[in-house]
């Protein structure tokens, strides 16, 4: 590969993009101290939500689903029932504890719609059952929604109300209906002073104040009380209630948590939603009987009135005849008759059964609900049986159905199953409706028989016994719905609902779930950290300017000649009114170092020294000014030339005006004498650039440029060029043939590194020769192990201020100045 290929290379891995992991390392050290206060005011910023945040806590408690057998249940119990057992009743009661009419109740039971409240530190807190006092609120008069009313106790008898209005309209909410009403209210505080116990009757309230016993009330301590919209606080707690399975295996327990600022609120809320829940269900269960009972008195009370019309008829008809008895032989032929016609009620009863029983297995697919036969007295075992079994079927059916779809093989087979057993008691239900109807035709002509007997019987006789039949059938009615009732009532009261609690809430320590103080403690040392890394990270990626001697090397193979420091003075003579500062002894070196360029050049006459950079405020103007200082200072007989002819600058520190100079040379209107000046530096005379004219670059490319320079080289030992800044005119290039050496003065975090490139490119080219690197603006670090200068940083430690003089005592202002300095 060839020569120029391989620097091609090197250039174009020079352009690219290449992460320096160890100059952003240096700059993180850089600012440490950002990340020190950014992470202190982390700390202090989580510190200030943790003390601020209400602790939240989670209970919970534990129930138990089970389908429980009332125990006073048996196959002769007339009352019908559902087989079946606990399937889908968790999912229906996980159902209802997430309802809104379910959590309405537990609200209402437990008025979580009125907040006690005192002042707290950062907050009005919650005082729930802890506050001396509670309120008796009537429901139908609307409250004030969202507003804390205060209450001042002055005596244990008295008390103040105060509440602030600020515009004249309030919302209150009747509680019995929950209703809302915007109600006319005086603007600004209203104050009143009531007993306690007396009704506090308002256009915006209505409650009672009530002291709770045992306790004493503190003179003049402040409570609030505070009324919340009804519907707000049921959904609120409709959606932070948890209700789930224990677990797997035991499907029919289900875990209730809830989460809160308040620990006894939780308890009180979680157990009363579990006795609501368990009431309403023996509600549920307890319906039937109820039914039954209302069905059963009302039964009775037809029953009783033809009892008491029958008994006032016989007495009538004893009262009129006389009759109080028969013959002893007719009453017994009249009781097997009354004896019949029960058999002939209950037969038909059984046989209406069967018709309805029969009628609804043909006609309804829902064979869950079907009536005990047992409950109108069917003893017969077949129907019981087959009753059971297709009951059973069914309910199994409806389980597999919430879990596979219609139509597929196993529902098919549950079907037919159902099918076959449902065809079965079909026959028997029509074998056992033959049976029951030659019974009954049996029953009914031995019934005619004996009423045949009877008809022979003297007229008042025969009113006698029926009379008396009809009170026997009355009487016998009325005691079988009495009894009837009493089953009823018995089942009621051994009804147990199928919810039971295995673990209730308490509040025994613990429960805290939040706020995470350690995870805000932790969010504040991330965020405090890599807050100020992303701002440096970013700030290093968009920092394209150069900070150090590394960087340079890095960036071009031009050697470093020398590094020159940050210096504060009047002026730009530093090395000749500071001799002995750490500036001058910089520039010392740089002349020392310049030396090593001239013995390898074979020149006759004065050495010439070019300065550029790439724009303006770099310092060439103050290194040409000290370069040349130094040399003067040595004994070398230097002049100085102000080249740059578009922004002179030169002249001023030397109090020569810039009037005359080498433009006038340049144009013939003046010979060097005249455009020489001395300057009170011995050794050191200057040529300034005098008036800027139009054509500057067509001037220093002149055949009087290079006359120039040939005379100076007889008269000046050093020679040095202030030259217009490469990155902007051309102008410096053009004076660059007639450099012994060349300095490129790179401003430390000012010159940008692209400007490096173009360097790059014209040392390449050979358009600059012999030239060097000067980084100006060099700033001391500790941390100088980056960037500024193995080898460089002489004279400004603590080595060089032994020996260097320091412009001024640093101030206690100035070292808090420099502690807080990150950049």
């Amino acid at each position: 590969m060839a020569y120029d290929d391989i620097e091609d290379i090197e250039n174009s891995e020079q352009k690219s993009f290449n992460f320096d992991l160890r100059g952003f390392l240096f700059k993180l050290l850089k600012f440490w101290k950002l990340f020190v206060v950014c992470i202190i005011i982390g700390f202090f910023i989580a510190y200030s939500v943790n003390v601020r945040k209400q602790n939240i806590y989670r209970l919970s408690s534990l129930i138990s689903l089970e389908n429980d057998q009332n125990p006073f249940f048996t196959a002769n119990t007339s009352i019908s029932f559902n087989w079946g057992g606990v399937s889908g009743k968790v999912g229906k009661t996980i159902i209802a504890l997430k309802t809104r009419n379910h959590n309405e109740r537990v609200v209402d039971s437990l008025q979580f719609y009125i907040q006690y409240l005192k002042d707290g530190k950062y907050r009005k807190e919650e005082v729930y059952k802890k506050a001396p006092f509670y309120i008796e609120i009537d429901k139908n008069k609307g409250q004030l929604l969202g507003k804390p009313i205060r209450i001042k106790f002055i005596s244990n008898t008295h008390y103040e109300l105060f509440v602030a209005f600020e515009n004249n309209k309030a919302t209150t909410q009747k509680y019995s209906d929950k209703s809302l009403q915007s109600i006319t209210v005086p603007t600004g505080s209203f104050t009143k002073t009531f007993n306690v116990g007396e009704l506090v009757d308002l256009p915006f309230v209505k409650f009672t104040l009530k002291i709770k016993e045992d306790l004493t009330i503190t003179p003049n301590s402040e409570f609030f009380i505070q009324f919340l919209n009804f519907d707000a606080i049921v959904n609120g707690y409709k959606g932070q209630i948890s209700v789930s399975p224990y677990n797997k295996t035991s499907s029919s327990i289900i875990t209730l948590s809830l989460a809160g600022y308040n620990k006894q609120k939780i308890v009180d809320y979680l157990n009363a939603t579990t006795a609501i829940l368990s009431k309403t269900d023996l509600e549920r269960k307890n319906q039937y009987a109820t039914n039954t009972i209302k069905f059963i008195d009302s039964t009775l009370s037809i029953v009783n009135t033809e009892l008491k019309a029958i008994t006032d008829t016989m007495n009538a008809f004893r009262k009129q005849t006389k009759m109080f008895n028969v013959d002893k032989k007719l009453i017994q032929v009249s009781e097997k008759i009354s004896d019949l016609e029960l058999k002939e009620e209950e037969s038909q009863s059984k046989l209406q059964y069967l018709e309805i029983l029969e009628d609804y297995l043909k006609t309804k697919t829902d064979y869950t609900k079907i009536a005990a036969p047992t409950s109108v007295g069917i003893e017969e075992n077949n129907i019981s049986t087959s009753v059971s079994k297709i009951t059973a079927l069914a309910i199994q059916r409806q389980e597999l159905q919430q879990l596979v779809q219609e139509g597929s093989t196993s529902l098919q087979d549950l079907d037919g199953s159902i099918d076959a057993e449902k065809n079965v008691l079909l026959e028997t239900i029509a074998s056992t409706k033959k049976t029951i109807r030659i019974q009954l035709d049996r029953i009914r002509n031995n019934k005619a028989n004996l009423e045949s007997r009877l008809n022979e019987l003297p007229e008042d006789q025969q009113q006698y016994l029926k009379i008396q039949r009809n009170l026997d059938i009355s009487q016998e009615a009325y005691n079988v719905y009495m009894s009837k009732r009493s089953e009823a009532a018995i089942v009621k009261a051994a009804n147990i609902s199928d919810i039971s609690v295995i673990e209730a809430a308490k509040d025994i320590g613990g429960g805290l779930i939040g706020p995470n103080k350690n995870l805000n403690y932790m969010m504040a040392l991330l965020i405090g950290f890599f807050g100020p890394f992303a701002l440096v990270f970013i700030l290093f990626l968009l920092d394209n300017t150069i900070h150090g001697v590394d960087e340079v090397r890095r960036l071009s193979k031009i050697p470093v000649l020398g590094l020159v420091g940050e210096y504060k003075h009047d002026n730009n003579l530093v090395v000749y009114d500071k001799p002995k500062s750490a500036v001058a002894e910089s520039f010392r070196a740089i002349r020392s170092s310049l030396q090593f360029f001239y013995k390898k050049q074979e020149k006759k006459g004065g050495r010439t020294i070019m300065l550029t950079s790439s724009v303006s405020g770099e310092g060439k103007t103050f290194c040409s000014i000290n370069i040349a200082s130094a040399y003067a200072l040595s004994g070398k007989k230097t002049i100085l030339l102000g080249l740059d002819l578009r922004k002179p600058k030169i002249f001023g520190d030397f109090n020569i005006d810039n009037n005359i100079g080498i433009v006038n040379y340049f144009i013939g209107d003046k010979s060097l004498e005249e455009i020489t000046f001395k300057t009170h530096i011995e050794n050191l005379d200057l040529i300034t650039s005098g008036p800027i004219p139009p054509n500057p670059s067509e001037l220093l490319m002149s055949d009087a440029m290079t006359e120039l320079i040939q005379e100076l080289r007889k008269t000046y030992d050093i020679i040095v060029l202030d030259s217009p800044p490469l990155g902007l005119v051309t102008d410096a290039l053009e004076l660059s043939q007639y450099a012994d050496a060349s300095l490129f003065v790179i401003r430390l975090n000012y010159t940008k590194r692209g400007m490096l490139e173009l360097v790059n490119a014209k040392h390449k080219t050979g358009e600059l020769k012999n030239i060097s690197y000067v980084l100006n603006f060099y700033k001391h670090s500790k941390s100088h192990g980056y960037g500024y200068g193995y080898g460089y940083s002489y004279g400004y430690g603590a080595y060089g201020n032994a020996y260097h003089e320091n412009s001024r005592k640093e101030t206690v202002v100035d070292k808090i100045k420099n502690w807080l300095k990150i950049g």
